[in-house]
């Protein structure tokens, strides 16, 4: 007798590929949908707790999409939400026949009777929403991948993209309580006195450290000067300080420059060979040896550089995202804010505009990574057809006001020696030759001031301004003041105890 082979259930090496929702029911919750919006619509407490959990696209029928929206425009228009302002907005909307009628909507008001753990259930209903969402992009992702037409690199911020507009759409953060606030507050005063009252990333400029007490975190910094002041300088002098000192990684994005041309000006910065003698590579033997020796720190510094040119806003929080999770960095500094797009739908052309979203979005990543962000920025020629001193304001940060508005912290470089301008305009009159000026312009958390720094052009350096760093012109200056260093005729002639007068040239002294 001839044995019959067993049917084969899934043969899956024949078959083509399965679609992951194929024989599969799409996560969704209707009870709780109609659980939730049937408290909506007894009881105004459910609208207050769910309106800000839940999209029309989070619920899964869309008769109830329907719903949810009509329930939120009663809501942002300041208007009752009930049974019967509900049925008429529908109306209004010429949706009230595809959810069902006001029979529908009398129903769902009969399956509850209050609005009793309405917040949990919404939140299931997100958690579902997604799911959905995961399998939906998901699902793209894997066909895009059969394609020999994109580029994976296309491919790869296409899909975080997508990932992140899901996390930000619908994981938002909760209110806490003022206890837990309060204990996260006693822990962040003692790690405070354990630092020596450095509660953010230290600069390593003595001054500067001591007003702000470091860059603190989620705060945006607007660092803004006119050309050639050194905005690049002073930031890589910082990124130095707290990298190769202080070992706190550190990611630099550079839309101006190379990142082997910034590399080269810190190298000129560790080792003190002028950046034309690294640009020519005219050295000689000794300072060879200078060279290997001293970037060995900077080999070993957790910096990090991105050159990558008008990089769009979304493209560096994507990166942000990316170096905080691999690198844990602790600081992002972006050269400059000007040269960013802001790559939106927006095709008007309005510079403004771009530049508001722009900073928008850096503050919004110095909150979200908990770190802070220094951004340079360029200001506008009114600094240079101004009189007097030449001192930037806050109005001429150019381009956009919404930069003083978000930036936490607004401060300008000023460099009298660049304009000509050889003494300071204080009481002194002290020179100004190989000065700088950091001027705290806006200090969101903290006191104004304009703080000295030593400024050295051929390495391309900010330093702490030290008494004895004063220029040679005034160190001479001052010493013509003095008067002149005692001669032996200002005292007595030792002769005179053995009978010789001061002109005696047989005295021994």
């Amino acid at each position: 007798m001839e044995r019959r082979k067993p049917i084969e259930q899934n043969n899956s090496k024949k078959g083509t590929v399965i679609p992951l929702e194929k024989g599969k029911l799409p996560p969704q919750a209707l009870d709780l949908e109609e659980a939730v919006l049937g408290a909506m619509l007894i009881d105004k407490k459910g609208v207050d707790e769910v309106i800000d959990i839940l999209q029309p696209e989070s619920f899964y029928k869309t008769g109830h999409q329907y719903i949810y929206e009509a329930i939120q425009v009663l809501f942002k228009s300041s208007e009752p939400v009930d049974l019967l302002t509900v049925s008429s907005q529908l109306r209004k909307m010429e949706r009230l026949d595809a959810i069902g009628g006001d029979y529908y909507l009398v129903q769902l008001t009969q399956k509850v009777a209050s609005s009793a753990h309405i917040e949990f259930h919404a939140r299931i209903i997100l958690q579902k929403f997604i799911q959905r969402s995961l399998i939906k992009i998901s699902s793209e992702i894997i066909e895009a991948s059969y394609s020999e037409t994109i580029d994976v690199f296309d491919l790869l911020d296409e899909a975080e993209s997508k990932l992140y507009d899901v996390a930000q759409g619908n994981i938002k953060k909760t209110s806490e309580s003022a206890q837990n606030l309060v204990i996260q507050a006693k822990k962040r005063i003692e790690d405070i006195a354990l630092r020596e009252g450095l509660s953010g990333v230290p600069t390593g400029f003595e001054k500067l450290d001591k007003l702000t007490s470091g860059w603190q975190p989620s705060d945006l910094i607007i660092i803004a000067a006119r050309p050639g002041m050194g905005k690049t300088a002073l930031t890589l002098s910082m990124a130095r300080n707290i990298a190769v000192t202080q070992q706190i990684p550190v990611a630099i994005f550079s839309l101006e420059m190379s990142s082997v041309q910034l590399i080269t000006r810190l190298i000129s910065s560790e080792t003190g060979l002028s950046s034309e003698k690294l640009r020519t590579g005219r050295l000689a033997s000794h300072e060879w040896q200078q060279l290997n020796v001293k970037v060995a720190d900077l080999e070993k510094a957790p910096l990090f550089i991105d050159d990558t040119p008008s990089l769009s806003i979304f493209d560096l929080r994507a990166k942000s995202r990316r170096l905080a999770s691999q690198h844990k960095i602790k600081l992002i500094i972006i050269d400059y804010l000007q040269l960013m797009t802001a790559a939106t739908n927006n095709k008007s052309g309005n510079r403004e505009q771009e530049i508001s979203t722009i900073s928008r979005n850096l503050k919004a990543l110095a909150k979200e990574l908990n770190i802070p962000v220094i951004a340079l920025s360029q200001l506008s020629r009114a600094v240079e057809t101004r009189g007097g001193s030449k001192r930037p304001l806050l109005s001429d940060l150019r381009e956009s006001g919404a930069i003083e508005q978000d930036a936490d912290i607004v401060s300008f470089i000023y460099r009298p020696e660049y304009y000509g301008i050889d003494e300071w305009d204080d009481e002194g009159r002290t020179p100004s030759q190989g000065q700088a000026e950091l001027i705290i312009a806006k200090h969101r958390n903290g006191g104004l001031d304009n703080l000295r720094m030593k400024f050295v052009a051929n390495l391309g350096k900010f330093e702490d301004l030290e008494q004895f760093d004063a220029p040679m012109e005034f160190q001479s200056r001052m010493n013509a003041s003095e008067p002149p260093p005692p001669s032996a005729k200002d005292f007595p002639d030792p002769d005179d105890a053995f009978g010789g007068g001061p002109g005696d040239d047989s005295a021994p002294f």
